[in-house]
């Protein structure tokens, strides 16, 4: 709305970053607004979609600076129908297009859970939830609303989406409130005013928003059902349908389209279903022809039972993989196990568990793709090696035996050396214990490890040091980088994907899950000491953060960039 005298003068060439988050991010928007103040210096790229609520302090998702907008096109038949977000193909005539609105800020974390409260993996749209420091304790002095709002230590927020390699995307609301120029719209209420028009049915009225594309807002729609067919008529109607909207909100609709009966959409129990009837108006069912009754009733019967019964067959098949999931893992777990546990052959232990876990993984339907194998070979010319892997999962482990060749040495936490149950089982495998809250005792384990190096054997470590169920790189231990340097050891670096889909922390619930091991280059430095180790850390790392496409969380707990160490 911007007249041109206004640009005269204007410079935004200073501006950094433009958020945009305060109703339905549309690329339309995003895209006209850049090009309406390019020529005061706007630059296109510092436009941010982000996401966030009231009941979070405001700020909850925020996409990195130093990218630009991006948007999702995403097949509209698939996502309408079985709420999968797969990407439309480039000649795609009319796909859905939703904008990336980044990553929780640090601290937070969000989920997407079906109707059961289930997490649900990426591009799989559903109930968008969160927790984090900034988030409320409840409602003021409402507790029945308070405890609506809370799922355990999650908090719902009435908003429908899914995640993306970490990052959130917003598809819609959960309740139909229409967000109009920064106020709320609550369409039951507005329904209700326009239901006394006279000629238009009572509980026939969808009110709803649907993108502008030409002002890159929404419009407000108004779709009510009448039997009134002469012009005259419906041309008083039309008028006496905005004269109630004025006098509710006060401003007219965008649009009034009058309606066929049963146009409107309803629940069995007799809701109104406002995101399918916006639907048929998209797609101009509103003008059709009404078929028979009969068929009518036919259709309602398999609009109703289908979407159940697609339900419950997702439920069956998950509850059915996950309790085979934990059946094979039982025997492939207990038969490594007992054999593991009794002999104490090292080389043959870990050629026993290798064999194992490719089985388990084949059991369950979960084959590792390996990328980069060859430079792991052998006669390089770098001497002693430790691979460095991201951690995701309890399957990691799995994973690593299963994909890496030859012969190699975790490096665990003291704790589960003392474990009867797995103490004796890594020790046999060759398992490194380094202490982590005695300093005295986690220096001579260190040093073992640091002979080891130097021995020749190769470590595998996971230098995060534990992991989440959010996707995201965690800050690095110094560890493994240190003794890579004294040892004059090369470090390669592992990528692992898939784990944390298939087993999220703090689930115990399996799901199938495409998962790969990408193995980087090798990362040798010059430098020694300190700066040695911090130069292989962030050369290891910056190949994670490209294999695993994940987030990266390097300040998720105020790392300090080259903090050294006194003496």
């Amino acid at each position: 709305r911007t007249k041109d005298p206004a640009l005269e003068g204007l410079d935004l060439s200073s501006w950094r970053v433009a958020a945009n988050g305060a109703e339905a991010v549309l690329q339309s928007t995003i895209t006209g607004f850049a090009e309406r103040f390019r020529p005061c210096g706007f630059d296109p790229k510092i436009m941010r979609p982000v996401y966030g609520l009231a009941e979070n302090s405001v700020g909850l998702a925020f996409p990195q600076v130093d990218r630009e907008p991006l948007a999702e096109r995403i097949d509209r038949d698939i996502f309408s129908r079985t709420g999968e977000a797969v990407p439309a193909p480039r000649d795609a005539a009319d796909p859905l297009e939703f904008m990336v609105c980044g990553q929780p800020l640090p601290g937070h974390e969000i989920r997407i859970v079906d109707a059961a409260g289930r997490e649900l993996d990426e591009r799989r749209e559903g109930d968008i939830e969160f927790r984090g420091p900034s988030s409320t304790q409840g409602y003021y002095r409402n507790p029945e609303a308070t405890k609506t709002l809370f799922h355990g230590d999650w908090l719902r927020t009435g908003d429908k989406g899914y995640l993306v390699k970490g990052e959130v995307v917003i598809s819609g609301r959960e309740k139909d409130t229409i967000v109009r120029a920064g106020r709320n719209i609550y369409a039951a209420q507005l329904e209700a005013a326009v239901y006394e028009v006279i000629g238009i049915r009572k509980g026939c009225v969808a009110i709803f928003g649907y993108p502008n594309k030409a002002s890159g807002t929404e419009d407000l729609v108004v779709l009510a059902e009448t039997r009134i067919e002469d012009p005259a008529g419906r041309e008083a109607l039309e008028k006496a349908v905005n004269r109630a909207v004025i006098e509710s909100i006060g401003e007219p609709p965008d649009q009034v389209v009058l309606a066929p009966p049963h146009t409107v959409l309803k629940t069995s129990s007799g809701k109104i279903r406002r995101a399918a009837t916006r639907q048929v108006y998209e797609r101009g069912g509103h003008n059709a022809k009404r078929p028979p009754v009969w068929v009518q009733f036919a259709r309602l019967i398999g609009a109703s039972i289908g979407p159940h019964l697609m339900t419950l067959a997702r439920t069956i098949r998950g509850y059915g993989y996950a309790g085979y999931w934990w059946l094979m893992a039982a025997i492939f777990g207990l038969t490594t196990w007992l054999v593991i546990s009794l002999l104490t052959n090292r080389r043959f232990g870990q050629n026993f568990t290798r064999i194992l876990c490719r089985a388990f993984l084949v059991a369950v339907g979960a084959r590792v793709r390996v990328e980069g194998l060859e430079h792991l070979a052998s006669g390089d010319g770098h001497g002693p090696t430790v691979i460095v892997a991201n951690h995701t999962s309890f399957v990691d482990g799995v994973m690593l035996y299963a994909a890496l060749p030859g012969s190699f040495r975790f490096v665990a936490k003291n704790s589960l050396a003392k474990s009867p149950w797995s103490g004796p089982f890594l020790r046999n495998l060759g398992t490194l214990f380094v202490e982590r809250f005695d300093p005295a005792k986690g220096l001579a384990d260190s040093d073992r490890v640091l002979e080891s190096i130097r021995a020749g054997e190769i470590t595998v470590v996971f230098p995060e040091g534990t992991f989440g169920r959010m996707p995201g790189l965690l800050p690095f231990r110094m560890g493994a980088f240190s003794n890579a340097v004294e040892a004059g050891a090369r470090v390669v670096p592992v990528a692992l994907r898939g784990g944390r889909s298939m087993l999220r922390s703090g689930s115990w619930f399996p799901r199938h899950s495409e998962l790969a091991l990408v193995i980087g280059e090798s990362c040798t430095t010059d430098q020694t000491g300190w700066d040695g180790a911090i130069d292989l850390r962030d050369q290891a790392r910056k190949q994670m953060l490209l294999h695993t496409a994940e987030p990266d969380l390097k300040f998720e707990t105020g790392e300090i960039e080259k903090l050294k160490p006194r003496s």
